[in-house]
């Protein structure tokens, strides 16, 4: 198959989303054309070959970080993808695409396939159809709900990540469309010989870690709280990633006088993000929703137990007290003690990790590479079919 992947973010820019359709497509590249379309910014070439799959970027201007798009750049890439994507269609022959994120890439890879009559498969992400933390998510906003309403009616085929996300589709946009399940998928964690020592912690300290950018959604405040609250000098707070919360996440720990529990390591290459999880002993997350959760996969694939709330894609394969502990969201005070009976008891921190490492294989992107492929195959064959009858 060729596959024109469109997206407005691809690593290095963005976070998950980009991150897993980077993956699928350099997995889908061992045996399939594969071109992504998406946004440049930072100084990245406007074409590249990276791992098999060709990168083409159009520019948006307005991008300052790599971890976080502003509105203006994700505005200026619905002109800009469309432009750059239909000249690309103009040279190039392609028999599916395939558009991440329902807003704001939805517009482009709907216009891409009117245009050149390919089939569009939508995959959703969770975030785009609802974010219960952001005052302009489109299920709360009457301006962009009848929009996504549209882009989901008009696609081909639409692919979610989770139960929680075909919901949430089908709740606030189009109870009519089903769509499809296909979950998330990480490559096998690389095996980096990573000792204690070399991050300054000791045998006995016991860490915690978290990942995922610094916005509002994630709730870290909470995490730092808890560790104000327990006082116990073995634990560490290892919060890996930037975002725009960063600062006021710092001044919250200066003002719990906690700078030496609560650690901040900024962005962390993938290398560098596994070494890490690999010498910590729980897993962490106070996020108020998320779609699907790749993160917490790469977690179970190092054997870490998982404590989180139970609101999202991560309730799919999460399961209390076999994966860790899923808690009601925002209870905090149960959330606490779960995370306690963790603290104090490592050969159940052990089981329950050991646990996880082989529950994460069914998550490995191979298999979820080989699902998107199948979905791909039958809207390029319905999309035929519908052809022909028109000629008949």
């Amino acid at each position: 198959m060729r596959v024109l992947f469109c997206n407005y973010e691809y690593p290095p820019l963005g976070g998950g989303g980009g991150v897993v359709n980077a993956l699928l497509a350099e997995e889908m590249a061992k045996r399939h054309e594969i071109t992504v379309l998406t946004s440049q910014g930072l100084g990245l070439p406007r074409e590249s070959v990276e791992n098999g799959v060709r990168i083409i970027r159009t520019p948006v201007f307005f991008r300052r970080k790599e971890a976080v798009a502003n509105l203006l750049s994700m505005l200026a890439f619905i002109p800009m993808g469309i432009r750059v994507g239909e000249k690309l269609l103009r040279s190039a022959q392609f028999d599916v695409i395939n558009t991440h994120f329902v807003l704001p890439t939805g517009p482009v890879g709907d216009a891409l396939s009117r245009f050149s009559g390919i089939p569009n498969v939508l995959s959703l992400h969770g975030g785009d159809l609802y974010d219960p933390s952001n005052l302009i998510s489109p299920y709360r906003n009457p301006l962009l709900r009848p929009w996504v309403k549209r882009l989901l009616r008009r696609a081909d085929m639409v692919v979610g990540q989770s139960n929680n996300t075909l919901d949430n589709m089908r709740r606030f946009y189009t109870p009519e469309i089903e769509g499809i399940r296909i979950p998330l998928g990480i490559r096998k964690p690389m095996v980096v010989s990573s000792f204690r020592r070399d991050y300054g912690f000791k045998e006995d300290d016991v860490l915690l870690v978290t990942v995922g950018r610094l916005v509002a959604r994630k709730a870290i405040t909470q995490l730092i709280q808890m560790i104000h609250i327990l006082k116990d000098k073995r634990l560490r707070l290892l919060i890996l990633g930037t975002g725009p919360q960063e600062y006021l996440l710092k001044k919250e720990t200066q003002r719990m006088l906690l700078d030496d529990q609560v650690l901040f390591f900024g962005h962390v290459e993938e290398s560098n993000k596994f070494s890490i999880l690999q010498i910590c002993d729980i897993y962490v997350s106070t996020s108020q929703h998320e779609g699907f959760g790749l993160v917490f996969l790469e977690a179970m694939a190092c054997g870490l137990p998982i404590v989180c709330y139970d609101h999202g894609g991560q309730t799919d394969f999460l399961i209390n007290q076999e994966t860790g502990y899923v808690v009601s969201l925002n209870d905090q005070d149960l959330f606490r003690k779960q995370l306690q009976l963790l603290v104090e008891n490592r050969s159940l921190r052990k089981t329950i990790g050991e646990n996880n490492k082989q529950r994460v294989e069914a998550f490995y992107i191979d298999k979820c590479a080989l699902m998107y492929e199948n979905v791909f195959d039958k809207a390029i064959r319905a999309k035929e079919k519908v052809r022909r009858t028109i000629t008949v």
